[in-house]
């Protein structure tokens, strides 16, 4: 007798023991959950995140010890002509006189003058840690604004380092919380209309959350071997929503469709976990594979998102091999209850006089052009991909600027002023310099002198008038300098300076001093590094993900074919989701239109991200249609037909899960910052071709072309001959006419 696979097994010990799998399900939350709490977060310091010589020199600042207090500005400038100096000098001294009376300001500076008179800077020092300064600059922001209201022929305006990220903590927490709230109701909304019942609805939705609950808590204790980022949590609640809701999908609906042929509740469940169950364990080892190739990033952020990504799959996959057999047992038919008239109509699992699935309509004629013509269909799909595909070749990796930060606020208007009248306080390059203490003085002239020449190179911007900004430390072992550039930071005038002064001014000063190192740093060099750094590290990423991605898919479907096949298609779908993200945001027409103004390039994490979990989401959706149609195949069907069977039979619930994922993925692109904007469409976009396009159109013309073909493996790859099973799962042929 043949043994039946672990994911029966483990189905039906839930199924018949429903309330002990419910309760060692919820204690395993709960404890996941608590001891995280319990065990803290471990987050990824800045030495951590060191990349390139833009990390060299961050870690010759760190070692320095710099008492670095935050630093904010009261900036005077007139409402409309030229300033008038004395009206200004009068609101900076009331200015000084309210905020030196202020709690958390350590000193207020004197007034300083732009060269050409246009405004009046006043520099404040916060006390306290200036990783909090932000929380508590809003009582400095208070002061300033009861002197406007004192001067108000003037513009009288806090801006700074702590209000601009007071200002952007609250439009990015606005934002976060929008999505939040319209992420679940849309999810919630999406798989009433798929399922036409609201407890079928609410399953997967809890089975997500609970996982994504689970999750958070291993990926706390977790941060103690891999350091955690601000990034973490987000994306363990991006990913664990979606594959949560596909693996429940995909086997709520099989056991809909089972129960509607006339099996038992027991039966169904058994079916579900040996057909559905089974694409679910290949489809999260698929996403665990894609997600693991992060870690070969060399990179804390990437490390990061990998385990706790790697966290929440395999979670997810757990709870859907254990307690939503459970669920589903102890809910029997009431899991289509209670019922939305109309969508329960053109949703529910329907049969025929016999018991029989009824045809499908739609699918047969979209199919219609694959089966009967493969090859021509193959040919104008494919070139439209790669068409599609063909505008990534040019993209360009960017980190976003000050620039690119929505202007909405009033803190980012007044920054725009700021840097108007005074170049230095925008664009820095930051030369780190380590030597012996001895040299201390040498130092300093030849840090002074690449100051000066600098200057003198339209490039960069002239210096102030207490000259340039060297900052020594204690030990007089590190020296920083601030080297200023008029441009913004993704300006590629920005970007050649930045050349110019590693390939030329800086060696040209410091080169030959005796025990020296030294490196240059800052906004522009952090996205240039990086983006060199991604643009290193992944085609070693998508090597080791497509290698171990084969060699599952061959284990899995003992088909050589069918894994290749697999990979190219994946390939031409996370193609074709570049090309489209570099057609709409490198380019300006798509800027009225989705809100966002363009940085002409892609932000310089996002492609290695993309693919990672494009290929590992777009591999839940292959597999499941592939077992479907291999179900076809074993069922005696011929090829063509199994073809159409796999397809037709696999449509609602692929098209159900990828309007979830593009539901909530598009919501992501409703956020104000540039790098959400790109994520989310680049997500939303690259799901909806590969569940249309890809599935209904490519796949079917490349295994009708195929034929027999498609299962071709050598022979150790063969598996052994097994005895059918008495009630196979799937449907004679002729229920599923070829068109």
């Amino acid at each position: 007798m043949r043994k039946r696979p672990v994911t029966v097994r483990l189905a039906r010990w839930s199924a018949e023991h429903p309330w002990r799998a419910l309760a060692m399900w919820a204690v395993f939350v709960a404890v996941c959950f608590v001891g995280g709490s319990a065990a803290g977060l471990n987050e990824a310091t800045s030495g951590d995140q060191a990349i390139g010589e833009t990390g060299r020199a961050g870690l010759i600042v760190d070692a320095a010890d710099f008492d670095d207090p935050a630093v904010d500005n009261v900036l005077i400038t007139s409402r409309g002509g030229p300033l008038d100096e004395a009206a200004a000098r009068a609101a900076a001294d009331d200015a000084a006189a309210r905020l030196r009376t202020v709690v958390g300001v350590a000193a207020v500076g004197q007034p300083v003058a732009a060269r050409d008179g246009s405004a009046l800077l006043l520099p404040i020092t916060m006390s306290g840690d200036p990783e909090t300064a932000s929380e508590r600059v809003q009582p400095l922001r208070d002061a300033t604004a009861g002197v406007q209201a004192e001067h108000p022929q003037l513009r009288v305006e806090q801006v700074g380092g702590p209000s601009i990220g007071q200002a952007l903590d609250d439009t990015l927490g606005k934002d976060f919380k929008r999505a939040e709230l319209l992420s679940l109701p849309v999810t919630l909304a999406i798989l009433i209309i798929a399922f036409g019942a609201l407890i079928a609805a609410s399953v997967p939705v809890l089975l997500a959350l609970s996982s994504v609950a689970a999750a958070m808590g291993l990926s706390t204790l977790a941060s103690h071997l891999v350091p955690a980022t601000d990034t973490t949590a987000p994306v363990i609640l991006l990913i664990g929503m979606a594959v949560g809701v596909d693996y429940s999908l995909f086997y709520i609906r099989r056991e809909r469709e089972e129960r509607a042929k006339g099996r038992s509740g027991l039966d169904a469940v058994e079916i579900a976990a040996e057909t559905s169950g089974h694409a679910v364990v290949v489809s999260g080892f698929a996403v665990i594979i894609s997600m693991a190739g992060l870690l070969l990033a060399g990179d804390v952020v990437f490390s990061s998102l990998a385990v706790g990504s790697i966290l929440v799959v395999a979670v997810a996959v757990t709870g859907s091999l254990t307690v939503l057999p459970a669920l589903l047992a102890k809910l029997g038919r009431w899991v289509d209850r209670p019922r939305v008239p109309l969508l329960w109509r053109l949703t529910a699992p329907r049969t025929g006089r016999h018991g029989e699935p009824r045809k499908p309509r739609l699918w047969p004629a979209v199919l219609r052009p694959a089966l009967r013509a493969p090859v021509v269909t193959l040919v104008i799909s494919v070139g439209l991909l790669l068409a599609l595909a063909a505008p990534a070749l040019g993209m360009k990796l960017k980190f976003p600027g000050m620039e690119d930060l929505p202007r909405t606020t009033p803190a980012m208007q007044a920054y725009d002023r700021l840097t108007a009248a005074f170049p230095s306080t925008g664009t820095n390059h930051v030369v780190a310099v380590r030597a012996p203490a001895e040299q201390a003085d040498r130092v300093r002239a030849a840090l002074t002198e690449l100051s000066t020449r600098a200057a003198g190179d339209p490039l960069f911007a002239p210096v102030e008038a207490d000259g340039p900004k060297i900052e020594v430390s204690a030990d007089r072992r590190v020296s920083v300098l601030d080297v200023a550039t008029p441009y913004a930071s993704r300006d590629d005038r920005s970007v050649q300076s930045l050349e110019k002064l590693r390939a030329d001014l800086v060696p040209a000063e410091l080169r030959g001093i005796p025990g020296i190192e030294y490196a240059v740093g800052g906004s522009v060099a952090d996205s240039e590094d990086y983006a060199a750094h991604v643009r290193q590290k992944l085609p070693l990423v998508m090597g080791f993900v497509l290698v171990l991605t084969f060699l599952v898919m061959v284990f899995t479907f003992r088909s050589v074919v069918i894994a290749a096949s697999s990979i190219v298609l994946n390939l031409l779908s996370a193609g074709a989701a570049y090309g489209l993200l570099v057609l709409i945001f490198q380019g300006e027409w798509a800027q009225g239109l989705l809100g966002f103004t363009s940085m002409g390039a892609i932000v310089s994490w996002l492609p290695l991200f993309l693919f990672v979990v494009l290929f590992g989401l777009s591999m839940d959706y292959h597999v499941f249609v592939v077992s479907r149609i291999r179900e076809g195949i074993r069922a005696g069907m011929p090829n063509r037909d199994a073809v159409s069977y796999g397809i037709t039979s696999s449509a609602g619930v692929v098209t159900s899960a990828a309007i979830v994922m593009v539901g909530v993925f598009s919501i992501f692109a409703t956020l104000s910052t540039i790098d959400m904007k790109q994520l989310g469409i680049g997500l939303a976009a690259a799901i909806l071709l590969d569940a249309t396009i890809i599935r209904g159109v490519v796949l079917p013309a490349l295994m009708t072309m195929l034929g027999d073909a498609n299962w071709w493996a050598p022979r150790f790859l063969r598996p052994r001959p097994a005895p059918a099973p008495a009630d196979p799962p799937a449907p004679t042929p002729e229920l599923v006419p070829v068109p």
